[in-house]
């Protein structure tokens, strides 16, 4: 089964939740305040864009000009 990242939107804390495909864009509860959160884009979904964009992935290069803090 993959693993899917999620990011609390009331603690901020990411964490990551073995789920089916079929069950992926169920929300997951958090595991350190238990508020129900969304599934999140994680660096490993981004990889090879050429962009890390907003959400702190990674950028295949390490050099495009989007990164201001990635590396």
């Amino acid at each position: 089964m993959p693993i899917y990242e999620y990011v609390c939107p009331k603690c901020k804390t990411r964490f990551e939740d073995i789920r089916s495909t079929s069950k992926a864009d169920e929300e997951a509860l958090c595991p350190e305040c238990k508020t129900p959160s969304a599934r999140g884009v994680s660096g490993f979904a981004c990889r090879g864009t050429g962009s890390c964009g907003s959400g702190g992935g990674s950028c295949s290069s390490g050099s495009c000009s989007s990164c201001s803090g990635c590396h």
